[in-house]
């Protein structure tokens, strides 16, 4: 069974050292988008990649929509690579959807995690009285019919929206062409799933120690949703970055490296 899972989620294993860090891509990714980054981890940490099913590499005949209608399916996906591993007191990286993903998962199973990491993370992505997600629903609505309608006029909007980073265009383009490369009905309910899912009442139930990473400016996770986040997790430190967009792992991966090292010594 353990063998299936590795195949099923494209698990990859670099790396040496008695810890392990396991990376947990957002929506519309895959392993790939941690390539510079576990380039700093490599020579002290076993490093495990993955792709979640539907995603990259992953193996699509498993994906059922009704086991992933929610994040708990994805959150599954988590615990069976864990398990396939064997993996005890990792450390988890996780970007955007998958700090989420990881936080459910530290819930059901704390001892799998000594810490965790989150990068550009949101609990809800609504704005509602209160709380700035940062997008109305009517957002949410047209940013899904247009994945519907024309797949490829999504994400060449979308990608330069969720990077910024303007004076450097290859960003976009090179986000634009992992967006594309998804199966378009996969990645459209993984998006409804990531962008209507309500996690606030989870974030007070994580015990492990935590940070939280965040572009001084996203426009998908926006700063005052890291602040959220880190007020209603005990304990959590917060880092706003220099990096800004989305994806400081893929604009700034020295950055991010930076960082997460530094927590990782303390």
């Amino acid at each position: 069974m353990s063998i299936e899972i590795l195949k099923r989620n494209n698990v990859q294993v670099t790396g040496q050292g008695e810890k392990t860090l396991l990376f947990g891509h957002g929506f519309g990714c895959d392993h790939r988008v941690w390539s510079n980054t576990i380039k700093e981890f490599e020579g002290d940490y076993r490093v495990v990649t993955f792709d979640y099913v539907g995603s990259g590499n992953s193996d699509k005949t498993a994906y059922s929509k009704e086991r992933y209608s929610t994040l708990d399916g994805y959150k599954q996906d988590l615990l069976e690579v864990c398990d396939a591993l064997e993996l005890k007191e990792m450390i988890f990286v996780g970007h955007s959807v998958s700090a989420m993903i990881g936080m459910l998962a530290s819930i059901e199973r704390p001892e799998l995690m000594e810490k965790m990491v989150m990068i550009g993370p949101s609990p809800y992505y609504m704005n509602q009285p209160g709380y700035n997600g940062g997008f109305e629903q009517t957002d949410i609505d047209e940013l899904l019919d247009m994945m519907e309608t024309n797949y490829k006029e999504w994400a060449k909007y979308l990608a330069p929206v969720v990077m910024q980073n303007e004076e450097r265009p290859q960003l976009a383009e090179e986000f634009e062409q992992l967006l594309c490369s998804n199966d378009p009905m996969i990645a459209r309910q993984f998006a409804e799933v990531t962008f209507t899912s309500d996690l606030r009442d989870k974030l007070d139930k994580v015990t492990v120690p935590t940070l939280i990473l965040q572009p001084k400016f996203d426009a998908i996770a926006p700063p005052e949703v890291g602040r959220y986040v880190h007020d209603h997790i005990a304990g959590s430190q917060m880092i706003v970055m220099e990096a800004v967009g989305h994806n400081p792992h893929l604009s700034d991966s020295a950055e991010t490296a930076k960082y997460i090292k530094a927590y990782l010594a303390n």
